[in-house]
């Protein structure tokens, strides 16, 4: 069995049930209620389309992609004026771009990206502790 080396872009977008996942690249398609699951479902989707080719696809063989206003909407746990803050821009611009109406530059989305997967670095390694 091969293993495919190139990323495969996965365009994420919510619906009223969940969430529903395509490949611009391939005819791969698939949904999910939740995001975890729209995940699961875009690997084995790609697996069975890739399956007559004897190619096994790998996790990070897939780039999910979900635009600034789904993805606030989805993770309310983050808040975008403590993001702003955590990466020093503008919270009324970075609002703009949680809102849709405006489109951040590939710098921009970068320094996003980047706050965003600190702040998940940072609750990765926290562990709570319960007391009586």
């Amino acid at each position: 069995m091969k293993i495919i080396k190139k990323k495969i872009d996965i365009v994420v977008e919510k619906t009223d049930t969940g969430f529903s996942a395509y490949s611009n690249d391939f005819p791969i398609f698939t949904t999910g209620r939740t995001i975890p699951e729209l995940i699961d479902n875009a690997f084995e989707a790609a697996n069975l389309y890739f399956e007559d080719e004897n190619v096994e696809i790998q996790h990070e063989n897939l780039k999910f992609e979900i635009d600034f206003k789904q993805f606030f909407q989805y993770y309310k746990v983050l808040n975008s004026k403590f993001l702003a803050d955590k990466i020093g821009m503008n919270p009324t611009l970075l609002s703009q771009y949680v809102q849709g109406h405006k489109k951040p530059s590939d710098k921009q989305t970068e320094k996003i990206l980047f706050g965003i997967h600190q702040i998940g670095q940072e609750l990765s390694e926290i562990n709570l502790i319960y007391r009586h």
